[in-house]
């Protein structure tokens, strides 16, 4: 069991899965451990500055209670020499939290990690100098992601200006890209997934798994949405995937990127690579 003392606890009650009780809840759970904990509970603004300040105070463990794209933030200050990361399921998708506690709530996800939790470090990609340890989209796809937040938070003029632009771009700006050293090929964009979210490679693979969506039109992205619904969106015609370990994107623009659902904009020329310490987190022992 990994020896805790400091906790600092950032929970992000507007990322759709923590309501306003949250805070008092982790209080007891660590009482119940006996611990305590400070906890941060931000205003949506703050809540880089606050991930910040709690990385800062220097704890044993950091627990964040949000989405993906906070869990990712907080492993990219963490870093592999900082805190113990326990990234809880908050937000609306949960994959990284998934994989790692399984389909439990935040609470039993937490009373599993104070009771059993052994330090462990966690594999992810990294673009240029930001990592992600879910998925990485880069191309034009990107940019539908402003709108779906807009709409989740009940914006839809703002909505629909996002669609427009994103509807826009879409087809105009292909990307280049290389795999492992090998030849240029084009796609509209190319996604990376960890391996612990991919359902095509073992959790272990030291790899990302790349897709290529080689997309020429509407035609082409309804069939794509529509596989995506009934089967997976891998056995596609304009999906190509394989695994890789350093990938160069080239554009002849900027590169809107999604690192784990969190809109970045890149330079003409980016590489994504695998990294097997992104951070360290407190996790349940492995099942043999």
């Amino acid at each position: 069991m990994t020896r805790i003392r400091r906790v600092e606890v950032v929970a992000n009650l507007a990322s759709g899965g923590v309501d306003k009780d949250a805070p008092d809840e982790i209080e007891k759970i660590f009482a119940d451990h006996g611990l305590n904990a400070h906890v941060c509970a931000p205003e949506t603004h703050d809540l880089t500055n606050c991930l910040r300040a709690a990385v800062d105070a220097a704890p044993d463990l950091l627990v964040v209670l949000a989405g993906d794209g906070t869990a990712r933030t907080a492993a990219e200050l963490c870093g592999p020499e900082g805190p113990l990361l326990a990234p809880l399921p908050g937000g609306t998708m949960n994959l990284l939290p998934r994989t790692i506690y399984g389909k439990r709530s935040w609470q039993d996800a937490l009373s599993l990690a104070l009771a059993e939790g052994e330090a462990r470090n966690l594999g992810g990609g990294m673009v240029g100098d930001h990592p992600f340890l879910v998925a990485a989209v880069l191309g034009s796809p990107a940019l539908w992601a402003p709108a779906r937040e807009a709409a989740r938070y009940g914006e839809p003029w703002l909505a629909l200006a996002w669609a427009r632009r994103a509807f826009q771009r879409a087809f105009s700006g292909r990307l280049r890209y290389s795999l492992d050293g090998g030849e240029r090929e084009k796609a509209e964009a190319v996604v990376f997934m960890c391996p612990h979210v991919s359902r095509a490679m073992a959790d272990e693979t030291p790899a990302l798994e790349a897709a290529a969506l080689d997309l020429h039109g509407t035609g082409d992205a309804f069939r794509l949405g529509l596989n995506a619904l009934v089967r997976d969106w891998r056995d596609d015609p304009a999906v190509v995937t394989r695994p890789c370990r350093r990938a160069r994107v080239w554009a002849s623009k900027g590169i809107p990127a999604l690192l784990d659902g969190e809109l970045h904009r890149l330079s003409s020329s980016t590489e994504v690579s695998w990294r097997p310490n992104v951070a360290r987190i407190l996790a349940p022992p492995k099942e043999d």
